[in-house]
C-alpha cells in the first residue's frame, strides 16, 4: 500500500527540473528572490541579533554565510538564522489556502546545505530550484491535509509543516534512497512545533528558522539510516492525527507530481499578517484616492472576517512586532501614510503619538458574509463624509498579484539600508536567473557582506 508518507517520499525523488512547467518555474525563481530580499531586510534586526548571540556560544565550524551580514556558520545554525532572518518582517511569501510561509524553512535549509556542500558535490541552481519546488509542494500539500483545523487549535503551521519541506528537499539534495526518504519525513514529523501563542514575539520567526534547522537536520541522520516510523504522517499516533483533528489524504496525493503548490505562491506587499491586507489595501486606496490626512478623519471602521480580530486583534501594541498583529495599528497608518511597510511597524511608529491618536479612531467587528480575503472599509471624515469601498480581493492576491516589477521594487526597499544599489541590482538579477547558475555558492559574494 502507497501511504501518504511513502507517495511524498516518492515524488520528493521523482521529481525532475526539465519536467516543471514554466509557470511553476517562474514562481519558483519568484519565490526565492521575494525570500531573500526579506532576509536581507531583517539581517541587521535585534530578533538576529539576539538569536546570533545565542548561537555564538554553541555553533560549530564555519560552513554557511548569514545573508547580510559577515558571519559564517555551521549549516544547521546558518539555516536557523537565516529562516528567522526571512521571517521577522513578516513579508515573506504566502500560500493563501493555508496561510502557510513556504520559502522561509526550505530555501533556508538548502541555501546552508548548498553552500556547506553538505552532499559532497556542487549544488546547481537548476537542482536548487526544483528541490525548492519539492519541499514547497510537501509542506503545503500537508498543510492542505489538515488546515484549518490544525491552525485552528493553535499549531503555527509553517512551523508544523515547514520541517517537512526542508527535510524533502534536502532530502533529495542528498540523494537519499526511498526508505531514507520515508525516514527523513518522519524524523521531521516527530520534531513539528511551533505554536501561535508566539505570534507578536522574536518567537514567531523562531519557527521557519527552526523548522529549516530541523528538517535539515532530519536529512542528515536520515543519511546515516538513523530510523523512524514509516507512517510519521498518517499514523494513528503520527503527526496528522496528533496535531489535528481533521486529515485528508487526497490533499497530499491527488495530482502529486502534477501540479504543484507553489503556483499558488503570492507575495505580501505590506510587512505585517496576510488577515490584515484587505483592511489595509481599502485603507490604502481610500487614503491615495482622497489625498487623506490624519487630521481629516472622525473614525474608520471596518467590517471583518472573526479571523483578523482573533490573531490580530491587539488594540495597544507596545513594539513593532506587536503592530504588526494590530489591524488597528496597521489601518492607522495605512490611511496616515499610504503604505504599510516595515517603517510603518518600527518601535519607534507604534509609539508615535500621533499614530496612536488615529489608532485609537479606528473601530473593527465582524460583519456576517464578510470572507477572511475581503473587508468592507468605511473611513468617516469630520466633515461628515463617508467613503466606502468594499475589497474583494487585496494586493498581493491570486486575483491581484503583484508583477515582477513589483517585487523587484520590494527586494529595493528591504535591502538599501544593507547594500549599495549596484549590488541589489545584481543579487535581483541572479535569484532570477538562479537556474542557469552552475554552482549556488556564487550566490554568497553577492548575499553577504563580505565582500565588495
Amino acid at each position: 500500500m502507497t501511504t501518504p508518507t511513502l507517495a511524498l517520499a516518492r515524488f520528493a525523488l521523482d521529481c525532475r527540473y526539465e519536467q516543471l512547467p514554466a509557470k511553476t518555474l517562474a514562481e519558483a525563481h519568484r519565490t526565492f528572490l521575494n525570500w531573500m530580499g526579506c532576509a536581507i531586510g531583517a539581517s541587521q534586526h535585534p530578533t538576529v541579533e539576539r538569536a546570533l548571540a545565542a548561537v555564538r556560544r554553541i555553533a560549530g565550524p564555519a560552513q554557511a554565510s548569514l545573508i547580510g551580514r559577515t558571519e559564517r556558520l555551521d549549516m544547521l545554525h546558518a539555516a536557523l538564522l537565516n529562516g528567522i532572518a526571512s521571517h521577522t518582517y513578516d513579508f515573506d511569501d504566502t500560500h493563501l489556502k493555508t496561510i502557510i510561509h513556504p520559502a522561509g524553512p526550505v530555501a533556508a535549509a538548502i541555501l546552508a546545505f548548498a553552500e556547506a556542500q553538505a552532499g559532497g558535490g556542487v549544488v546547481s541552481g537548476r537542482d536548487f530550484i526544483n528541490a525548492l519546488v519539492i519541499g514547497v509542494d510537501v509542506e503545503c500539500r500537508i498543510g492542505n491535509a489538515v488546515y484549518p483545523q490544525h491552525y485552528d487549535v493553535g499549531w503555527h503551521i509553517t512551523g508544523t509543516t515547514g520541517v517537512f519541506g526542508a527535510a524533502a528537499a534536502c532530502g533529495r539534495l542528498l540523494g537519499l534512497t526511498e526508505q531514507q526518504m520515508v525516514w527523513a519525513l518522519g524524523i521531521a514529523a516527530t520534531q513539528a512545533s511551533g505554536l501561535r501563542e508566539m505570534f507578536g514575539s522574536m518567537s514567531k520567526p523562531f519557527h521557519p528558522g527552526n523548522a529549516a534547522k530541523n528538517g535539515l537536520f532530519a536529512a542528515l541522520l536520515a543519511k546515516e539510516n538513523f530510523t523512524s516510523s514509516e507512517q510519521g504522517i498518517e499514523a494513528k499516533r503520527g503527526f496528522a492525527h496528533v496535531l489535528s483533528t481533521k486529515f485528508d489524504e487526497n490533499e497530499i496525493t491527488q495530482d502529486l507530481g502534477k501540479r504543484f503548490e507553489i503556483d499558488l505562491n503570492t507575495y505580501k506587499p505590506y510587512a505585517c499578517g496576510i488577515v490584515i491586507h484587505p483592511s489595509i489595501d481599502g485603507c490604502v486606496q481610500l487614503a491615495r484616492k482622497h489625498a487623506l490626512k490624519a487630521e481629516q478623519v472622525e473614525r474608520i471602521e471596518l467590517g471583518i472576517h472573526p479571523l483578523v480580530l482573533e490573531l490580530t486583534g491587539k488594540r495597544t501594541p507596545r513594539t513593532g512586532l506587536e503592530g504588526k498583529f494590530s489591524v488597528y495599528h496597521s489601518c492607522a497608518c495605512a490611511v496616515m501614510f499610504g503604505r504599510a511597510g516595515e517603517e510603518e511597524y518600527s518601535d519607534e511608529t507604534v509609539s508615535s503619538a500621533a499614530v496612536i491618536a488615529l489608532r485609537d479612531r479606528v473601530q473593527a467587528a465582524v460583519k456576517p458574509g464578510v470572507a477572511e480575503h475581503q473587508a468592507d472599509v468605511r473611513v468617516i471624515l469630520k466633515n461628515g463624509e463617508v467613503l466606502h469601498l468594499f475589497v474583494e480581493h487585496a494586493l498581493g492576491s491570486l486575483e491581484r498579484p503583484m508583477s515582477d516589477a513589483d517585487v523587484d521594487a520590494k527586494f529595493r526597499g528591504l535591502a538599501q539600508a544593507v547594500f549599495p544599489e549596484e549590488r541589489i541590482a545584481k543579487l535581483i538579477a541572479a535569484c532570477r536567473d538562479l537556474s542557469a547558475m552552475s554552482d549556488v555558492r556564487q550566490l554568497v559574494p553577492l548575499m553577504t557582506a563580505v565582500h565588495a
